[in-house]
């Protein structure tokens, strides 16, 4: 309960400092007529929304097992990432079709001092905010919370970058700086969604864990290579922060029940130490070379 209360808390910090942004930079944008500020307002506006989901999703994902999700709800999060990386791309669209209207007909950058100010301001709230969202993110295996900090970081380079844009407007004069700087946030911001999209979209057709997660299943796994002959039809999963894993395991047929039962206990538990937030399942096989106990004896 206290992990889904950090969750959800750094989850409400993102949409109250984003919302705060917004206006911000809503205001900004029109005092100077900058495209590059406007195309971060619309940036921080998609920021939002995605704070928005990954605040719901959290709530959502965090809750226990149920008769209609015997699985948990942890995929929840990998929904709300795909949606958030579709309205970065969104954003990028729109902001590239502002761009491309100021090339055509160039406007005066006026307000300068504010513009910067303001980006300045959204530079190190977003900085501060996505630190704090990232090490819950990695502590809790979100991905949610791991997009959301993911678009703020990227915010803190567009945001320094109109900075340095305005900069250099004000230094050169050349106001053709300010769609091109513009055309350079939306391209940042759509790898970002290509990412972002990408991790958030494997789990949800239970794509394997990485292949640095299997080899410590395996290591576990070889621990064990006095009680187990062998460990073979390893599969893993993910879902949410929660990692599936289940494989076939070889024991010698003369131990009882409750012997082979104890050491599936003792392998999961060393699994569960070495690999946090997992769900795992082991088949137990005979070894069909050994003679058993004649059960009727």
């Amino acid at each position: 309960m206290e992990k889904r209360n950090e969750k959800v808390r750094v989850a409400a910090l993102s949409v109250f400092s984003n919302t705060l942004l917004i206006i911000l930079k809503v205001i900004a944008g029109i005092l100077s007529g900058s495209v590059s500020i406007i195309s971060e307002a619309i940036h921080s506006g998609m920021d939002l929304v995605a704070a928005i989901i990954a605040f719901f999703s959290v709530r959502i994902s965090s809750k226990p097992a149920d008769k209609d999700h015997p699985y948990g709800h942890g995929k929840f999060e990998n929904v709300s990432g795909v949606l958030e990386g579709l309205l970065i791309f969104l954003a990028a669209f729109f902001i590239i079709i502002e761009a491309a209207k100021k090339i055509r007909h160039p406007e005066d950058i006026e307000e300068t001092g504010i513009a910067i100010l303001v980006m300045a301001i959204s530079a190190i709230v977003n900085f501060f905010i996505s630190k704090k969202l990232y090490k819950v993110a990695k502590a809790e295996d979100s991905i949610a919370l791991e997009a959301d900090a993911l678009h703020l970081i990227t915010d803190v380079y567009t945001s320094l970058g109109v900075a340095v844009g305005l900069i250099l407007i004000k230094l050169t004069g050349l106001t053709i700086l300010d769609p091109i700087v513009a055309i350079l946030v939306a391209l940042l911001i759509t790898k970002e969604a290509f990412i972002l999209c990408r991790n958030a979209f494997c789990p949800l057709i239970d794509t394997k864990l990485a292949d640095e997660e299997e080899a410590k299943i395996k290591d576990v796994l070889n621990k064990y290579q006095e009680q187990i002959v062998d460990f073979h039809k390893l599969r893993t999963r993910k879902a949410g922060c929660l990692k599936y894993i289940d494989f076939h395991i070889t024991v010698n047929p003369n131990l009882t029940v409750k012997e082979s039962h104890d050491l599936t206990e003792e392998i999961e538990k060393d699994l569960e130490a070495t690999i946090t937030n997992t769900n795992v399942n082991i088949h137990i096989e005979p070894e069909r070379n050994c003679p058993s106990k004649n059960l009727k004896n």
